[in-house]
């Protein structure tokens, strides 16, 4: 406490002069008006003298808005200075307005400098104000028409236009920043509009009794409740609830804002393994978690700086004073910093990191796809397995052309009903023993109206790293899920392989999709089968070890697609709930021709046979690498040998022609070509 006590006196000190400063500023100009025009005030009515207390009284409680700007405040004296000017003058409602203004001040603890700014507006707005209504015929006694209502009108619009023209002009010379708060600027816009045409009534309420004027109080407490409401409504829908801190609609509200001179950049951090939490403590100490880790980002980002959490365990930080990549990188590195401490937890530390993205903001673009490209630079970094990843303009994805697929992309998988070329491809899967079908690969092709047909190595690079993967991936689950319905029901059933990206898996809520296909579309889990790659694996394995647990709980077979071209494989097969491995095809296509491939084909299938996984191959394209891989034990194989990836009705023909054959084993010794 002892610590802080110098600062608090400092401050009160520092208030109380302004205090002291400002009273006798707004003593001195009363002063001064006064003595100028002293048989002016003693000639004035006694409705003058009760709507100045009025006046007075209603600052008091001063209508603050949003925002930190001296035009954000609506001080309620204005109906009855605006009427003062309107019957007596501009000299009489100067008086009224500069002692209202200091006790608007004093109330909300302004400095001096926005004091003064505040009355100079209010000021010139009722200079513009005096002189419309100088045409005008307002004088207690004499009875109002159509015309003095118009002028008056017009006089309203002098003070709005005045006011903020002075408000304009003092940014200008104080060089402060400019923002649009266009929502706001309507709701500060109609309150006070609404102020001052309640001039007139207050008027003719004077000429009837003056005693009539109190009850105007009443009128003023629901502005100003109406006000508070409006203000605690808008900051309800722009701050986060767990957190307090400005959400998702706030930081593109933000971002809207473009600053001249600086550029900035946007960070997006996603918490690695947040979901071990929610599952070890409960999801209240989740929450707690949550909140946690906003004072701590809050704390390590300057003031100037934009903490935002975007939902989940996904939080945001708008730099506005970056210099280039360097710069982004430092406040990343720094962020990651404050988050490695252990965060301690009804006694028990728990560790986090994050997985970053930067994306730089300059030229025109909007805040949409600058929080698109930190988020597929985020997912960048966790692919990798990376905490920092910057979004380059070098990077293929960031390729308009690339962008443009992209766009087209998504505006086909919202179309109802879709109608947008989007098709699927099933590639039959043999039993190497028999030579049966054993099931059939999903495989992904778009006939684009303009580009042709766009095969799914191109469709994946361009929709993984965005949200669009998601909807695509909910679009190839049910119409798979469909088509598994349709050959069940024709009495050829099949079993489907369907290859689902990291960002489904991360997710999380992808077990709950199937679940409701396969109940909706009454199939049986064993006709469907996940693959999924080693790189969805490494990125968040905590995530996703959850996710396909609760898969293989349902009965949903998992499958490693690409095995071998990963870091950490055998870890995978010995934790994960796997079927199968896919061994991958770089290795099948070369086996008949060089050692190396070969000897990791037989060791990929050796193992699986070890764990009691099936060994599929895929990319079998002749006889020689089918029947080397029935003399290796390998289960089943997909390749052109056999077929080719087919729509669903040419299947269903090449199904009733096929006939199994049965490879039998090379005789004698095979040596692989050099």
């Amino acid at each position: 406490m002892d610590a802080v006590r110098p600062r608090t006196v400092a401050s009160g000190l520092r208030w109380r002069r302004a205090l002291l400063v400002t009273v006798g500023l707004t003593a001195g100009v009363d002063l001064v008006l006064w003595a100028a025009a002293p048989g002016l005030f003693r000639a004035l009515p006694t409705a003058y003298w009760i709507m100045a207390v009025l006046a007075v009284v209603a600052d008091a409680h001063p209508h603050p808005l949003p925002g930190r700007r001296v035009s954000r405040v609506i001080l309620p004296s204005v109906c009855f200075t605006f009427a003062i000017a309107l019957a007596w003058g501009f000299v009489p409602a100067l008086a009224v307005q500069a002692v209202a203004v200091a006790v608007a001040g004093v109330r909300m603890r302004h400095p001096v400098p926005r004091s003064i700014h505040l009355g100079l507006q209010h000021a010139a707005g009722l200079a513009a104000a005096s002189i419309v209504a100088g045409l005008a015929s307002w004088r207690i006694g004499a009875r109002p028409g159509l015309g003095d209502a118009a002028l008056t009108c017009a006089a309203a619009a002098a003070w709005i236009a005045a006011r903020y023209c002075v408000a304009a002009l003092v940014r200008r010379w104080t060089s402060e920043r400019r923002t649009r708060h266009r929502r706001r600027g309507r709701a500060d816009l109609l309150a006070t509009a609404a102020l001052l045409l309640l001039a007139p009534l207050l008027l003719v309420a004077a000429q009837v009794s003056p005693a009539l004027l109190p009850l105007s109080l009443l009128a003023l407490h629901a502005v100003h409740r109406m006000v508070r409401w409006a203000g605690e409504s808008e900051r309800a829908t722009r701050v986060d609830s767990l957190t307090g801190l400005p959400n998702r609609r706030a930081l593109q509200s933000t971002m809207s804002d473009r600053g001249p001179d600086r550029q900035r950049a946007l960070i997006l951090l996603d918490l690695d393994r947040f979901r071990m939490v929610n599952d070890a403590l409960g999801h209240g100490a989740g929450d707690r978690l949550l909140a946690r880790v906003a004072d701590r980002l809050t704390a390590a980002v300057p003031r100037h700086d934009l903490v935002v959490r975007l939902g989940g365990d996904e939080f945001a930080v708008l730099a506005t004073r970056v210099e280039g990549t360097a710069s982004a990188r430092r406040i990343a590195e720094h962020l990651t910093e404050a988050l490695s401490r252990p965060f301690p937890m009804d006694g028990t530390p728990v560790e986090l990191t994050a997985s970053i993205g930067i994306a730089l903001q300059s030229g025109r673009r909007d805040g949409a796809t600058l929080l698109r490209e930190a988020e597929t630079a985020m997912y960048e970094a966790k692919q990798r397995g990376d905490q920092v990843a910057v979004h380059g303009p070098d990077a293929a994805h960031d390729s308009p052309d690339r962008l443009a697929l992209l766009a087209d992309l998504r505006a086909a998988l919202r179309q109802d009903p879709p109608k947008d070329g989007i098709v699927l491809y099933y590639q039959p899967q043999i039993a190497i023993a028999t030579g049966e079908v054993v099931g059939v690969e999903a495989l992904l092709r778009w006939r684009h109206p303009k580009r042709g047909l766009v095969g799914p190595e191109e469709l994946l690079r361009v929709a993984e790293p965005t949200p669009v993967m998601r909807l695509l991936t909910a679009r190839v689950l049910e119409e798979v899920v469909a088509q598994l319905a349709d050959w069940r029901a024709r009495k050829t059933p099949l079993r489907a392989a369907v290859n689902v990206s990291a960002r489904d898996l991360h997710a999380g809520d992808i077990a709950d999709r199937i679940g409701r296909l396969l109940r909706e579309y009454e199939v049986p889990s064993d006709l469907l089968q996940l693959e999924i790659t080693e790189s969805a694996l490494m990125t968040d394995p905590h995530r996703v070890l959850d996710t396909i647990t609760r898969l293989d709980r349902m009965g949903v077979a998992i499958s490693l697609d690409d095995f071998g071209t990963g870091f950490s494989s055998l870890q995978h097969l010995r934790r994960l709930p796997l079927s199968e491995v896919k061994i991958d095809r770089s290795f099948v296509l070369g086996m008949a021709g060089d050692r190396g491939d070969a000897a990791i084909v037989e060791s990929v299938i050796g193992l699986a046979g070890s764990l009691g996984l099936r060994a599929v191959a895929e990319g079998v394209e002749d006889e020689v690498t089918w029947r080397l891989l029935a003399a290796t034990g390998c289960h089943a194989a997909q390749g052109w040998f056999h077929a080719r990836p087919m729509p669903a009705a040419e299947l269903v023909e090449w199904l009733a022609r096929y006939r199994p054959i049965r490879p039998g084993v090379l005789r004698g010794p095979w040596i692989p070509a050099k």
